[in-house]
């Protein structure tokens, strides 16, 4: 036998799931949402992620490729199969404030090539004084444009969100775009009040 063909690694199934799990690309993922309120800033934290129900993971937070042929499940079937304590990737962003009546929003943007193979994008977005269709569809505007340049659809960044938005679908390249906002307006006595938008991600 050949010493070198001998000396080969053989690659066994267990071997080749864990390459795989190395190279995890997630399969689904789910969209969420929180406020959460409380004297202290982490807590008020934390009171918005039990909000979006995923305070029980730790949680990665990572940049804004939106896999190919990711599937999107509703929260509730999403957040169902999470474990305590699972590492658990998100691109997700956060905002907070203790003056009171103060309006914040945080948003998660997503935007959806028509060609399956191709990724998308997601976006995050945070403010001040903007309400949540505002601060939603800045979110969806970014993702959208970055997956327009991507695609090589021109487009004139000074022309309103809408119309942008028409000329994105008329090209037949992007398919779908929308949001994950959540606002909320600074606690009246001064407690933290934090907002937080999510894409989660699943094996």
């Amino acid at each position: 036998m050949d010493t070198a063909l001998a000396m080969a690694p053989v690659i066994t199934a267990d071997a080749k799931q864990e390459a795989d799990h190395v190279s995890f690309v997630p399969q689904k993922v789910f969209f969420t949402k929180g406020v959460g309120r409380h004297k202290e800033k982490l807590q008020s934290f934390e009171m918005a992620l039990r909000d979006a129900g995923i305070e029980k993971c730790n949680l990665v937070t990572v940049s804004s490729i939106y896999p190919p042929g990711c599937k999107i499940l509703p929260r509730e079937k999403g957040a169902a199969e999470l474990k305590p304590g699972q590492i658990t990737f998100c691109v997700m962003y956060t905002n907070a404030t203790n003056e009171p009546n103060r309006l914040i929003a945080t948003s998660v943007g997503l935007a959806l090539p028509a060609e399956t193979a191709q990724y998308g994008y997601l976006s995050e977005h945070k403010s001040f004084g903007e309400t949540d269709e505002k601060a939603g569809e800045y979110a969806e505007d970014l993702a959208a444009s970055m997956l327009a340049t991507t695609l090589g659809i021109e487009f004139d960044t000074n022309t309103a969100w809408d119309e942008r938005e028409k000329l994105y679908k008329a090209s037949g390249k992007i398919i779908r775009t929308s949001n994950m906002t959540q606002s909320a307006i600074g606690d009246k006595n001064g407690l933290w009040t934090t907002v937080v938008a999510a894409a989660v991600f699943l094996p």
